[in-house]
């Protein structure tokens, strides 16, 4: 990852500000002997807010910034003064960040659209002062509440592209070579495997101003769903396709295999994949004759729609973005927000997150060590003039 600023993943500490306590102060001021209880509320403790941004496209800036805390609430105090509340901290993550509990593996919350807020941590209640327990019976109470304590939690952020159209594909399958073809995109190309270490996202125009995003996933080979290869850590960003653009070479000596191969990688990892819309392109055709691609359209896996392309010679470019479009804009197919929604995001098995931490160098134990500042002991405040008021002995 030197050459490149893409981070899909990061682990983080987050805390959330605890409540103020309440104020026991008694008022007593010349000439007013039966001021009585004015002590006011603590103020409540700083939320933790994850809030999406569309201007971001990675998680980079959490990167360094492995500590989240909230500001804590401020203390009541006399004439029913309530203390200040804790100042929020917000979180600005790219659309697509699901986030997990890193000593669980629990899902917590996903976010997926523009602005959209959700409280990771929420701030403690601030307490209530002893203004609130006066009674006729009890005129003077000399207690208030503490505040609520703060929240803490160790999370992870995972960032699963949103794009219209996933390359699914084994390494050198030209998946890459087709981004750069249609997108002005410009992903690393080289003629050895896994050239492509990260996603690459591309605009592909089309007719009368209209376009779609196309996502280049690093390549797929068998055992990707159990860690095999790049595996894991790239399989997530296609939960999050419209559409699955399934590409194998034409020179593959057995197609139906190579895209059996691939869907079942799929299906293992998340079996709600088999639910996309797929698309098969065939290609480095320039390698084939008309012959010879006659020979190959019966063996193609069937139910999928099929084309042979190749994106040096610009061969089939146009007809494969006709059929994506026609596939993208079926009504069943559209990438609405009840569909990203109903994505199930199933808990992180924890027999294999510990490895995928340390992969990702995220296995470091993220603490912190604050003061206990929670004063226990209410002190009462009076006015200076209290004093000056006590009669001679």
């Amino acid at each position: 990852m030197a050459e490149s600023n893409f981070v899909d993943y990061v682990k983080i500490y987050c805390r959330s500000g605890k409540g103020g306590r309440g104020s026991a102060h008694l008022r007593r001021e010349k000439y007013m002997p039966n001021g009585g209880p004015d002590g006011g509320d603590g103020g409540r403790g700083g939320h933790v807010i994850l809030r999406g941004n569309r201007n971001y496209w990675t998680l980079l800036h959490l990167k360094y910034e492995r500590h989240v805390f909230a500001g804590h609430g401020g203390n009541g105090s006399k004439n029913r003064s309530t203390g200040k509340d804790g100042e929020d901290k917000v979180i600005e993550v790219p659309c697509g960040t699901v986030v997990y509990n890193a000593e669980t593996g629990e899902y917590v919350c996903d976010i997926i659209e523009h602005g959209q807020e959700v409280i990771l941590l929420k701030g403690g209640r601030g307490g209530l002062g002893n203004w609130h327990f006066r009674t006729a019976t009890r005129q003077a109470p000399r207690f208030a509440q503490p505040g609520e304590p703060m929240q803490e939690m160790t999370v992870i952020l995972e960032l699963k592209l949103l794009a219209d159209v996933g390359l699914v594909g084994f390494p050198n399958a030209g998946k890459s070579t087709l981004l750069s073809a249609v997108s002005a995109a410009r992903p690393k190309i080289a003629n050895y495997p896994f050239t492509t270490l990260e996603p690459n996202l591309g605009i592909v125009s089309y007719r009368e101003g209209k376009s779609f995003v196309m996502a280049d996933i690093p390549g797929i080979i068998e055992g990707a769903s159990e860690g095999k290869g790049l595996g894991l850590r790239f399989l997530r960003h296609i939960e999050r396709n419209s559409l699955l653009l399934f590409m194998v070479p034409g020179d593959t000596d057995d197609i139906r295999k190579e895209y059996e191969i691939l869907l079942n990688e799929l299906a293992t990892f998340n079996p709600e994949m088999l639910d996309k819309q797929r698309v098969l392109a065939v290609t480095k055709c320039d390698l084939l004759d008309e012959e010879l691609i006659d020979m190959l359209r019966p063996t193609l896996p069937e139910g999928i729609p099929a084309v042979f392309i190749s994106a040096v010679a610009g061969t089939g470019i146009g007809q494969l973005k006709d059929l994506l479009w026609v596939e993208l804009n079926k009504e069943s197919n559209q990438l609405e927000t009840v569909r990203r929604e109903a994505i199930v995001h199933r808990p992180k098995d924890m027999a294999l997150l510990q490895q995928e931490l340390q992969d990702l160098g995220e296995d470091e134990d993220i603490t912190y060590e604050y003061e206990n500042d929670d004063e226990e002991d209410f002190e009462y405040e009076y006015e200076e003039e209290d004093w000056d008021d006590e009669p001679e002995k």
